[in-house]
């Protein structure tokens, strides 16, 4: 008996291939051949995908890039990957196809539909993304990272939460260490857009902090490839240790050993954030669709593990006042970190793995 083959389609950002990563590695261990369509973004984001997956670059297209004549080639971009694709579908004949979002998803999501293929999708957000609300009445299940999720009426979802890596996973048990006199970390993480206020905000509110807090204190700050030198250079300036990268390659490593995280609220931070079990304060990106980081982020503020700051209200004084609150009061901190593992889906990827797994049974059915 051959292989069952997964499908993955996911586009080019790290909250859609995060938890396409995640739900590749489960299904390689249950025996699945698995096969990733994403485009070049996305392709960034590969190098953590066991070597067994193969990968399938698709040329996609936006239309939230590009000028009058990019935009005005979108449809005729797209019809032709949907014509592609319902072709190599044709020949490979996937068990299931499960979609993570972004326009890359559309040409194997509209192929799986047009050949009547088991498919689902994940929605990370607590507002569905673009694709996924155009998809969400066309695939047999809607599995929803953050809940409640705003959802098209007459649509049903299932809440399986996010799924993270497995280097997320091997630090879920990893024990907090509460602010004190003694080194700490504090972890600076922008995700993929709007990440440049962070860089203009939040050196200068870790510099106004008290000379007894900075002498013990460490920053690695995520910062854009065009901010990273004049932000490691004001870190430099005020001598408080920082590393600054635009790409931090071990986060989870990172987050664990943090007393602290700042974070823009995408999907994946916060489920990474929640299963490590941290103190974070939660920028939402303010342009984001539907306001959904806002969404993300209110589940752990509810919980009493983060703070939330509005893009409105960001400035260093405000930053640096609430870094404050969590670096001096340890016990506090502590809370924060174990009503943060509370809140966490450690078992959103099995959870995921069930949906496939029952959908593939009924493909053949």
């Amino acid at each position: 008996m051959s292989q069952p083959l997964l499908l993955i389609a996911a586009g080019g950002t790290g909250g859609h291939m995060f938890p396409a990563q995640a739900l590749a590695e489960a299904m390689l261990v249950r025996g699945w051949r698995v096969k990733l369509s994403t485009d070049a973004r996305g392709a960034r984001y590969t190098g953590g995908f066991p070597h067994t997956t193969e990968i399938e670059q698709i040329s996609s297209a936006t239309f939230a890039r590009g000028g009058l004549l990019a935009k005005a080639l979108v449809p005729f971009r797209i019809a032709a990957g949907i014509v592609g694709a319902t072709l190599k579908l044709l020949r490979d004949r996937p068990t299931v196809v499960v979609g993570f979002g972004g326009y890359p998803t559309i040409p194997a999501m509209a192929a799986a539909t047009l050949l009547r293929l088991p498919r689902m999708i994940h929605e990370q957000n607590g507002v569905l993304g673009k694709v996924n609300r155009m998809l969400s009445k066309r695939v047999d299940t809607v599995a929803c990272g953050t809940w409640p999720t705003d959802l098209p009426e007459g649509v049903e979802g299932v809440h399986v939460g996010n799924p993270v890596r497995s280097a997320v996973l091997e630090r879920a048990e990893s024990g907090y260490i509460a602010p004190g006199d003694y080194p700490m970390e504090i972890l600076v993480i922008g995700g993929s857009q709007g990440a440049r206020i962070l860089s203009d905000v939040i050196p200068p509110a870790v510099a106004s902090l008290p000379m007894d807090r900075l002498k013990n204190l460490r920053v690695s700050h995520q910062a854009r490839g065009e901010d990273e030198a004049r932000v490691r250079a004001f870190y430099d300036e005020h001598s408080i240790a920082a590393d600054v990268q635009p790409f931090f390659t071990d986060v989870p490593r990172r987050m664990s050993e943090a007393q602290l995280i700042i974070s823009r609220a995408g999907a994946s931070s916060v489920a990474d954030i929640s299963v490590i079990g941290r103190p974070s304060i939660l920028i939402p990106y303010a342009a984001a669709t539907g306001d959904h980081q806002s969404a993300n982020a209110r589940g752990l503020v509810e919980a009493g593990a983060a703070i939330l700051i509005p893009e409105s209200q960001l400035t260093p004084e405000n930053v640096a006042e609430q870094i404050a609150m969590v670096l001096d009061n340890p016990d506090g901190a502590m809370q924060m970190s174990r009503a943060a593992s509370g809140f966490g889906k450690p078992e959103a990827t099995e959870n995921l793995v069930s949906l496939v797994e029952t959908l593939a049974q009924k493909g053949t059915a």
